[in-house]
């Protein structure tokens, strides 16, 4: 399996519940694949709009969260190993983008809470 194929643990939210009332675009709409996915462009909406506000926020940090929206397997086990020793779902997926895109990596996430992403996604999604 190749870095950007990812196994169904991540591409297929998974509840009791869900064999029996879930489609499979259910499914796949509340992965954590689509979470994580949908909180780097959440950060990387959050990152161009505080640069056209004025905040200094550096070309490459923008160049390289664009390249790095999609996650990868790779990029799910940096940011399960972070949570780990972080104790924290949103921190530890800030440090992973930001492993990826070290440009960004001190504004990733900056002025926002964890609210952000987690609200925004369920706005999102729905």
């Amino acid at each position: 399996m190749s870095s950007n194929e990812l196994p169904q643990k991540y591409t297929i939210y998974t509840t009791p519940l869900t064999s029996r009332y879930a489609s499979p675009e259910m499914c796949a709409l509340f992965s954590t694949a689509t979470k994580h996915n949908t909180w780097r462009k959440l950060w990387l909406h959050l990152a161009t709009a505080e640069k056209e506000l004025g905040l200094d926020i550096p070309d490459e940090a923008i160049k390289q969260m664009e390249e790095h929206l999609i996650l990868t397997l790779d990029d799910f086990k940096i940011a399960e190993h972070e949570e780990k020793v972080r104790r924290h779902d949103v921190m530890a997926h800030v440090h992973a983008f930001g492993q990826v895109a070290p440009a960004a990596a001190g504004i990733i996430h900056l002025g926002a809470t964890s609210c952000f992403v987690g609200i925004s996604y369920a706005v999102d999604v729905c």
